[in-house]
């Protein structure tokens, strides 16, 4: 794995010369991790909703105890969330421990924890503002979720910051 990283970790910083002077290595680091983590969750989210999903209503069949049997539906932009969430959702904390944030020394079951809790926040951010986008303005579902993501953004950097992968 470090490999890997140490791989990202020397493309990234290769485009990084010509903004050295404009941002922070961190920042910069983010930014392309993040930008890339966001680019793998649109991609994914289009083709799931588009081709797996496909503009159908979801039906999950939960048995709690064995004598109890419910139904939960879910529209298809929010089934294909619950598919691509939990895909990104570890892809960006493995980009953000060993390529962005790599001076924590915070273990990483801690990191792990914080990174999920800050990620949950996003998540609920996703949930209701998909809703709204979707369901009350009209939107579609991909243009939607991109926009979300942009608010979201600014959340996740200074939430992993000084929270996630602080000093």
């Amino acid at each position: 794995m470090n490999k890997l990283a140490n791989f990202i970790t020397k493309i990234i910083d290769f485009f990084y010369k010509p903004f050295q002077k404009l941002l922070p290595e961190q920042l910069f680091r983010y930014a392309a991790c993040g930008g890339g983590n966001m680019v793998l969750d649109w991609v994914l989210y289009f083709l799931i909703y588009n081709f797996v999903i496909g503009h159908d209503l979801v039906y999950l069949n939960l048995q709690i105890f064995k004598s109890s049997n419910f139904q939960i539906c879910l529209t298809p932009h929010i089934a294909t969330l619950c598919i691509v969430f939990p895909i990104t959702l570890f892809t960006g904390f493995w980009l953000n421990k060993y390529v962005t944030f790599t001076q924590s020394t915070l273990h990483s079951f801690r990191q792990l924890m914080r990174y999920v809790l800050i990620v949950a926040v996003n998540l609920a951010i996703n949930y209701f503002g998909l809703k709204l986008c979707v369901e009350v303005w009209g939107w579609y579902p991909t243009p939607s979720k991109m926009f979300i993501t942009i608010i979201t953004i600014f959340i996740s950097f200074f939430g992993q910051k000084y929270f996630s992968f602080r000093k």
